[in-house]
């Protein structure tokens, strides 16, 4: 952990190779995010939702509504890879859609859809070969991204969002 608001687990470093071991070890953070976050979020009242986790960034309500509309987004394009020869993939403006007003819905939406969300996630990275790990899509902003090192990225990013919550509740006294 660091004392970084912005990343306070640290930033995503790829490793060179990507072990099974590994992935085993992200598919099981995915497998436990969805609870970690709603206890993260548990009875927090309204006012605390809708703060921010650092100084000009998004209030805990944006950060559930982002993980669901980021998992959401990885997911499918886990599916693309697994159906399609190397699929470029379309980007999204994930800073606009924090804007968007739904992301003044209750956080209990986000945190149902994550739930199940990564339950199919997790049963379908669990039931991959090793072959099919290595499948992958193409990013038009960042390149190659294959399912196996896109399964360590969002281990990483439930980590990194759950972070930023926890982390708010610590300092704050929550």
């Amino acid at each position: 952990m660091t004392d970084d608001l912005q990343y306070p687990v640290g930033r995503f470093t790829p490793p060179v190779a990507v072990s099974q071991d590994d992935v085993n070890d992200a598919i099981a953070t995915l497998a436990e995010s969805p609870g970690l976050l709603r206890n993260a979020v548990d009875e927090l009242p309204l006012s605390r939702l809708n703060t921010p986790y650092r100084p000009g960034g998004w209030t805990v309500r944006q950060v559930v509504h982002h993980v669901a509309d980021s998992h959401m987004n990885a997911f499918v394009r886990v599916r693309l890879a697994l159906t399609e020869d190397w699929p470029t993939i379309k980007p999204y403006d994930e800073a606009a859609w924090a804007e968007l007003h739904d992301a003044l819905a209750p956080v209990e939406w986000s945190l149902e859809l994550i739930e199940s969300l990564h339950a199919r996630w997790v049963m379908l990275l669990q039931s991959l070969t090793e072959l099919q790990f290595e499948r992958g899509f193409v990013h038009p902003e960042s390149g190659r991204t294959t399912v196996a090192m896109s399964t360590l990225v969002y281990a990483w990013h439930s980590r990194h969002h759950l972070a930023h919550i926890t982390h708010l509740r610590t300092r704050e006294g929550w």
